[in-house]
């Protein structure tokens, strides 16, 4: 008896909408995808956007149920979007660089239908990436959660004085700390916010968070990393217009008394990236660091 044919495999495609001639970069996706015998789907928000005849629209919970793979085009903001809500799914995401910096969404334009042929054969570097998840508590209930790929940052409003933070780590009392606020960072969003606050860079396999304080009064308030299996509490002691934010995208306003309860999430997040890939060729581009070994061993 003949083998069942394998089923068609479905990947969605999550695009940056409002972006100049977007639309060609997707009509070029799809037909290359399509020729290759997947069925693509657009992100719901994304098919509001864009329309393209025969591509039907998903949710993200259908896309976690239904898709084997999920394609980001856009800049890092698109990619955190997603990735937070098809985490606990564990659907591998192909990031796809539209925007500027694109650390998380790494695959130039002019490589895209390429690197993804490599990708979708089976030639690819897979890494895994931490996330953080959070809750607010006030007077015991909790009022708000959230999970962040990059970071959770808590920070005082604009002209505002300082606010007045406690941190205790696994129950541990750390500091009392008068600043501008605090990230709370995974190694991914270390290249992020964490960076222009002076924060360390950590590689997506240390199994840590990182604390930086923005703009502390202290000088001697410097950034701390803790190990991922760390419970990190940060309470509201003083201050006026302190809110957390949860990779800038979502926040919640805060009082006096508060506190905001970290813990690293039970999912992780999975990307795929062309073979050759390389996280230090990523913060060389990037960043500029624009030192290359030459044929005899030397950086030029």
């Amino acid at each position: 008896m003949p083998a069942s044919p394998e089923p068609q495999k479905t990947i969605a495609l999550v695009v940056r909408h409002n972006t100049a001639g977007i639309e060609e970069t997707v009509a070029g996706i799809v037909g290359f995808l399509q020729g290759a015998g997947y069925r693509v789907v657009f992100e719901a928000e994304t098919a509001a956007h864009v329309q393209m005849p025969g591509v039907a629209a998903m949710s993200a919970p259908e896309i976690g149920k239904h898709a084997s793979y999920a394609v980001v085009v856009g800049g890092d903001g698109t990619m955190l979007g997603i990735a937070r809500q098809l985490a606990k799914y564990n659907v591998p995401l192909i990031g796809i660089n539209q925007g500027r910096l694109g650390f998380i969404t790494d695959i130039p334009i002019d490589r895209m239908l390429p690197a993804l042929g490599e990708i979708l054969e089976g030639s690819a570097t897979t890494e895994q990436r931490t996330l953080l998840e959070g809750r607010v508590m006030r007077a015991g209930e909790m009022i708000f959660c959230g999970v962040a790929v990059n970071d959770v940052v808590v920070a005082r409003g604009t002209g505002a004085g300082m606010a007045e933070l406690r941190v205790t780590v696994d129950g541990q009392f750390m500091y009392n700390q008068r600043s501008d606020g605090l990230i709370i960072t995974t190694p991914t969003g270390s290249t992020a916010y964490a960076l222009s606050a002076g924060g360390p860079l950590l590689h997506p396999s240390v199994r840590g968070f990182a604390l930086v304080p923005i703009a502390p009064h202290a000088l001697s308030n410097r950034p701390i990393v803790v190990p991922d299996s760390s419970e990190i509490v940060v309470t509201i002691v003083n201050g006026r217009d302190i809110s957390v934010n949860f990779d800038m995208q979502t926040f919640a306003s805060l009082q006096h008394g508060d506190e905001i309860v970290l813990s690293r999430s039970p999912h992780m997040i999975t990307f795929l990236h062309p073979q050759g890939w390389s996280y230090y060729g990523t913060l060389r581009e990037k960043l500029h660091w624009n030192e290359y070994p030459s044929s005899d061993g030397k950086l030029s």
